[in-house]
């Protein structure tokens, strides 16, 4: 069964309308990355799908059930977001804001436990900033920073995890180990909804790529049957040839090369 859709969705903000009448299934236990130009609607449609903009029109269901009516605490168990733009508490630590991702598992019968305590330090562990744990989260790099929301994230164990550009501020390198990240949390089992810039990481690490453009879907599916020079011009206005990767052989877009200009002798 899958797991989380939208239908019919109209979204946006302020009665200014993002994107009209989508329609959009996440497979269950896949790795779906939300592709297209900026101002497309991408973030917007992930917002929805995460309960925090709540559809014009449409809507959002999860497990059968209209994602409006779960309650909050359970939802939290169900569903993890990174969102585009993170704000920690003034002084905060890495540890008690990686600790902060298990708050939906708390209840009055169940405390801090040595459970909760090992999840943090393996969400630590898994993106690299356990030795940062005693470091005040406004103390570090943009790079730093995003790696410790992601371990927030996967602190809260939940089945299905969304992640709204999860690789900002991040270096080339640590672009692939979030990425590599993701890909192992779907492999182990996991939901996983990312919101990515790039076409050819994408189509490298998605099983399941949306192509938006001007708050609409042009095209879903399997990265090795949906992304093609027209697609990526169509929807990036770029004139590209796509090949396969010499090294997983998925696609890779290569721009078209700029015209030189000739000079006289």
């Amino acid at each position: 069964m899958t797991r989380l859709t939208g239908t019919g969705l109209t979204l946006g903000y302020d009665r200014r309308t993002i994107a009209a009448d989508l329609d959009v299934t996440i497979p269950d236990k896949g790795f779906t990355v939300i592709v297209g130009p900026n101002a497309c609607g991408k973030s917007t449609l992930l917002r929805a799908l995460a309960r925090l903009l709540k559809p014009s029109a449409g809507s959002v269901v999860l497990d059968g059930r209209p994602i409006a009516e779960w309650p909050a605490k359970k939802l939290a168990r169900t569903l993890g977001l990174l969102p585009q733009s993170s704000i920690a508490p003034e002084g905060i630590t890495v540890a008690d804001l990686v600790a902060r991702g298990r708050y939906p598992h708390q209840g009055l019968l169940r405390q801090w436990s040595r459970d909760d305590e090992r999840v943090v330090d393996e969400s630590m562990a898994a993106t690299g900033v356990q030795d940062l744990a005693a470091r005040a989260v406004d103390e570090l790099s943009g790079g730093q920073r995003q790696r410790v929301w992601i371990a927030m994230a996967l602190a809260q164990e939940t089945p299905l995890l969304l992640l709204d550009e999860p690789t900002t501020f991040l270096d080339i390198a640590h672009q692939i180990e979030v990425l590599d990240l993701c890909a192992r949390l779907h492999e182990e089992g996991r939901t996983v909804v990312a919101v990515l810039h790039d076409l050819n990481h994408a189509a490298r690490y998605a099983t399941h790529l949306i192509a938006m453009r001007d708050g609409r879907i042009v095209a879903a599916g399997d990265p090795c049957e949906i992304v093609t020079s027209e697609l990526v011009e169509d929807v990036f206005g770029l004139p590209c040839q796509v090949i396969d990767c010499p090294e997983t052989g998925t696609p890779l877009v290569v721009p078209a090369a700029r015209t030189r200009a000739v000079t006289a002798p």
